[in-house]
């Protein structure tokens, strides 16, 4: 396993804010860099707390006076339909560059640019086929429902899947009428700026959709604590989903957070041998490990637990590392020296566990953020490798004999993303997705997801749902109107009336109380006044 240096050219990139690229405040800049070759393949402004004000303020004008928020949901279905179109016409522009800049292979990417065409494709239709509802109530009223949009949204989204997750938030927030400043990873901004573009080309109105690059600790903080954003979505870690909630707090502000998973892919003895290991390598070293749904914990019943382990770890060493944009390769570099420290250290935290290393542990000499496909055996559920979230091409494996053990250890975790079970028995299946503490399951196969279904977990993997109706929901307030059909008063304070004749008089008619036009000022027009 060799890495193979591709070399780039840089270009300098602008944030979109107010419908004009535009360079941060303070003119400074920072490099992306290929995680491949560690060559930079471009500069970006580094946006801060002054350009965030900017976008807000924009965005909020947007909203409340601007025309998307009036338009039908038919007027808003094209524009999403254009916006699809135009990914598709520059999928594989866009493919290379998120490559260059993130590292995955240029097959996964080609695969994120389609998923995201259709999920824009997906929420226009959606948009239209929204429905309120009228509602049998006990009163001679009519009674109904509508639903409208949040107002200002932010989308917060992670490194990983740079596109794919700004289409999971802009669809949505988009189709719902609503605005979205997006502030993109700062490793991974590229394609998201040339998502802007698109959107600038379509001729979607000024402050409708916003990107702004820069560090979460000063665009981001702002975007969540801003009493002038009405939503915040995040995807990305326990740590940092956290301190948007508590920032969001501080104004009752919607969030939506989808953060991260140690999901549990289970084994049974009666799988399909070849196409569980299938499964449990495509579960952790696709997208070389960083997704937050892998299957960084494969459960092996013990009956088959030394044959699986024995051709899990010679499939694994027969993975080909190296860049994404060589099509040979099978898996490409993490994305960022960091984040290759970061495994670095776990592997060594495994090792001292006591976990026995079966395959891989090491960094690829040469260029480049490479790291070998790794696999930890024997491993106990308690260790941190098996608690903690790690991000990378690490797989540990954990033997388990009952069906009622592997339910004990799968949930025995904060998160609650993902899982899979692997059996022929239909029933054993469902029982143990069932029991499952997961928002998203498989059963006989990992990964596979679509924009019409609901993705987010339970416990500490987030709140709320992305894609879906569930997804369109998340971006909409309810709002119930009552309409009275009988055309008479309530009839609650009848104190304040008398009969005269056999009518009902106000009593404000003999003007006990009215505005005196000389003061200026509103008076009792006689003293003894019942």
């Amino acid at each position: 396993m060799t890495a193979v240096a591709t070399a780039t050219s840089v270009k300098h990139y602008s944030m979109f804010i107010d419908g004009e690229w535009v360079d941060a405040d303070d003119r400074v800049t920072y490099e992306i860099v290929d995680p491949a070759t560690e060559e930079v393949v471009a500069t970006v402004p580094r946006g801060g707390r002054s350009d965030a004000e900017r976008a807000v303020r924009a965005a909020r004008e947007a909203f409340d006076k601007g025309p998307w928020p009036r338009t039908t949901a038919v007027e808003r279905a094209a524009v999403l339909r254009k916006v699809a179109d135009k990914i598709r016409e520059r999928a594989e522009e866009l493919a290379v560059l998120e490559t260059r800049q993130m590292g995955k292979t240029l097959a996964d990417s080609l695969v994120d640019m389609n998923d995201a065409a259709h999920t824009f494709d997906y929420y226009a239709g959606l948009a239209v086929e929204q429905h309120g509802q009228t509602l049998e109530v006990p009163g001679d009223s009519l009674s109904m429902v509508v639903r409208e949009p949040v107002g200002v949204t932010a989308g917060i989204t992670p490194w990983n899947f740079p596109v794919l997750m700004a289409a999971w938030k802009l669809a949505p927030s988009l189709a719902a009428g609503n605005v979205m400043i997006l502030k993109p990873a700062s490793v991974s901004p590229l394609t998201s700026l040339e998502m802007a573009r698109i959107f600038d080309d379509v001729g979607l109105p000024r402050g409708v959709v916003q990107v702004i690059t820069g560090p979460g600790g000063e665009v981001g903080d702002y975007l969540a604590s801003s009493p002038d954003v009405d939503m915040v979505a995040f995807t990305g870690s326990v740590e940092v989903g956290k301190h948007i909630m508590r920032q969001g707090a501080e104004n009752v502000k919607k969030v939506g957070l989808e953060l991260g998973g140690k999901s549990p892919n289970i084994v049974f003895a009666d799988a399909d041998f070849e196409a569980a290991i299938d499964g449990a390598l495509i579960g952790i070293f696709a997208g070389s490990g960083e997704v937050c749904s892998a299957g960084s914990r494969l459960l092996v019943q013990r009956p088959i637990y030394d044959r699986f382990v024995g051709e899990l770890v010679s499939r694994a060493l027969a993975i080909k590392v190296g860049p994404g944009l060589d099509e040979s390769n099978e898996m490409g570099p993490l994305v960022s020296r960091q984040q290759l420290e970061t495994v670095e250290r776990y592997v060594k935290i495994g090792v001292a566990e006591g976990a026995k290393l079966a395959t891989g542990g090491h960094r690829l000499e040469g260029p480049g953020f490479f790291y070998e496909p790794t696999i930890f055996v024997d491993v106990d559920n308690s260790m941190a490798v098996a608690q903690e979230e790690i991000f990378g091409p690490v797989l540990v494996v954990i033997p388990f004999d009952s069906e009622e053990q592997a339910i004990s250890i799968a949930n025995d975790t904060i998160y609650g993303l993902a899982g899979a079970v692997w059996t022929k028995d239909v029933t054993k299946a469902m029982r143990v997705v069932k029991a499952l503490r997961a928002g998203i399951t498989w059963v006989n196969t990992y990964h596979p997801t679509y924009s019409e279904a609901p993705w987010g977990g339970y416990k500490q993997s987030g709140v709320g749902r992305e894609l879906g109706t569930f997804g369109l929901d998340e971006y909409q307030e309810v709002k119930q109107i009552n309409i009275d059909l009988t055309d008479r008063p309530l009839g609650v304070y009848q104190h304040g009336k008398e009969k005269t004749d056999g009518k009902v008089v106000s009593l404000h008619e003999r003007r006990p109380f009215g505005r005196d036009e000389v003061k200026g000022a509103w008076v009792r027009f006689c003293q003894n006044c019942n």
